[in-house]
């Protein structure tokens, strides 16, 4: 699997999420098996540049090549300075966003709601293009099979796109209109692949190893992006990774593994965004991970007990504390009862 000059490890890749694929979660899926990453969106509004979010996303640091970020707005001017802005700050991939279905984001006409202007998406395709070539960097795009039922024209978006220059397509499998209801359809993806000549992959509801296999055997992609099904277990790439591989699941991940890559997790999180922001941008990923392992009383107790903590100290002692009662109070299920000490009598 390869984009312009970058080859990949494999065909597995992190769906851009905003608030979500920051460049911790990033570099912890690549280490869990991730072939590549895509970024937050990063505003084309110059007038944002140098605030703090922004600053955060176009943070690089550490993070394993190829970096790949994307950029949305609704102007082909704008877009092209920011496809030259990341790339001055280390951006080897630039990614166009027509794909989000956030009212804030379509309101402004950014996002899937360019679909709706097929002449405004080629005019900024072509645009950024234009500011990439002289550097050598790919450019991709991201949309859904529409803004509507009715309206489908990811097709011919798609073919617009390849002609324009660009390197790679990804697709979800739904439209605007559908936000993430419904089940994600992939004969639009299977179409687009049999049309163009560029790798294309296929988003929505590739949630589990062996729906990875089913999407990629039905529509021919090149590869399958993860979404929300990352969100708390972003070890799922290695096992999608060992099942495409061997046909065979792999084992869960042990009990000292989850420990270990949360706390590092939460290190890095604190490391980008500092005590305050940190620990409290960090209480939705414990969440998730906490939802992830299932449904017993300590879980729901941790997920209490991180909503009020407010320094780093306390939130990796409750980290610690919950493996700690995981591995002398297992229930049968195997996710923990009880803290050995409870959450309420814990200083935070």
């Amino acid at each position: 699997m390869r984009i312009g000059p970058y080859t990949l490890v494999n065909n597995l890749f992190v769906a851009p999420m905003a608030g979500v694929t920051d460049r911790p979660f990033r570099k912890l899926c690549k280490q869990l098996g991730a072939g590549y990453a895509v970024s937050e969106m990063v505003t084309s509004r110059p007038d944002l540049w140098d605030s703090l979010k922004t600053s955060r996303r176009a943070n690089h640091d550490g993070e394993a090549a190829p970096i790949s970020v994307q950029i949305a707005g609704t102007e082909a001017a704008m877009m092209a300075d920011a496809a030259r802005y990341n790339i001055d700050r280390g951006a080897q991939i630039i990614d166009i966003n027509m794909g989000c279905p956030a009212k804030k984001v379509c309101n402004k006409w950014a996002g899937s709601a360019l679909m709706q202007d097929e002449t405004l998406a080629l005019q900024i395709v072509e645009a950024v293009v234009a500011a990439c070539a002289p550097h050598g960097v790919p450019v991709t795009l991201k949309m859904r099979t529409g803004w509507a039922e009715q309206g489908k024209n990811a097709p011919a978006i798609a073919l617009a796109a390849e002609a324009a220059g660009v390197a790679m397509l990804t697709i979800h499998g739904r439209t605007r209109e559908q936000g993430y209801k419904g089940q994600a359809e992939h004969d639009t993806v299977a179409h687009i692949k049999s049309r163009v000549a560029i790798p294309v992959v296929a988003n929505g509801d590739v949630n589990s190893p062996q729906a990875a296999r089913d999407v990629l055997a039905r529509t021919g992609a090149d590869a399958v992006m993860v979404g929300r099904a990352a969100q708390g277990r972003p070890w799922i790439f290695r096992e999608m990774a060992h099942f495409l591989a061997t046909g065979t699941e792999l084992a869960p991940p042990t009990r000292t593994e989850l420990k270990t890559w949360m706390l590092a997790h939460l290190h890095e999180h604190y490391d980008l965004y500092g005590e305050y922001t940190g620990v409290r941008s960090a209480r939705k990923h414990l969440g998730w991970y906490a939802q992830s392992f299932g449904a017993g009383e300590g879980a729901d107790a941790f997920r209490r007990h991180i909503n009020g903590v407010t320094t780093c100290d306390a939130q990796l002692r409750a980290v610690t504390d919950f493996f700690d009662a995981w591995d002398a109070d297992a229930s049968p299920s195997g996710s923990p009862t009880t803290f050995l000490t409870p959450p309420w009598k814990m200083a935070a």
